[in-house]
Parts: C-alpha cells; sequence; structure tokens
C-alpha cells in the first residue's frame, strides 16, 4: 500500500488513481452531496485507510479512507477521529472501526 505524509497528499493521490467521489458520514450511510449517490455499509468495501495523527493539533487527527461501491463506483471519505461520537448508526460505526483498526 502506498503511504502519505498528509491528508492532502493522501486524498490527492486516491483522486490520481480512480477514487473521484467526495463521501461524506450521514446518519446510516455514506453520501456523496454532488451526485444522488448513498450507501450504507454492506453496499461499499473499504480499500485503503490512511492515519494521521497531528503532531502538535489534535485537531489535525484524520482517517482517509478509500472507498469502493459493489457497482465499482470509488472515493474518498476523510474523518476526524471524533466520528464516534456524531450521530452515526452503529453498523456505519462498526463498518469504519473494523477497517480502521486493521
Amino acid at each position: 500500500m502506498i503511504s502519505y505524509d498528509t491528508v492532502s497528499e493522501a486524498v490527492n493521490g486516491l483522486k490520481q488513481r480512480g477514487y473521484n467521489i467526495d463521501f461524506n458520514v450521514e446518519y446510516d450511510c455514506i453520501v456523496c452531496h454532488e451526485t444522488p449517490l448513498s450507501l450504507l455499509p454492506n453496499e461499499f468495501e473499504i480499500t485503503e485507510v490512511h492515519r494521521f495523527e497531528g503532531d502538535t493539533d489534535p485537531a489535525d487527527e484524520a482517517v482517509v479512507y478509500a472507498i469502493e461501491s459493489k457497482h465499482g463506483e470509488k472515493g474518498v471519505l476523510v474523518n476526524a477521529f471524533g466520528i464516534y461520537s456524531d450521530s452515526v448508526s452503529d453498523e456505519l460505526i462498526e463498518k469504519l472501526k473494523m477497517q480502521h483498526h486493521n
């Protein structure tokens, strides 16, 4: 797996490799606000996880997920480590935590 030094480097590198959709977390799914695409946890796989820890500022901590849907759409989900305190379904939390710790 390719290693990146920063969040922006990871996002740009993944986009160059075809992960062009920008995903965001909703309650029970991930969505792209520019298209009508929304995916439940059983409709996508996480193909790569890149974790970044802020050296001096905890606000800089983030995880970059490379996402691929069951239908071949590819995108990127960037999330702060605090996702688990947001209003997110247990099923989505488990999907992201499981991949995050692998």
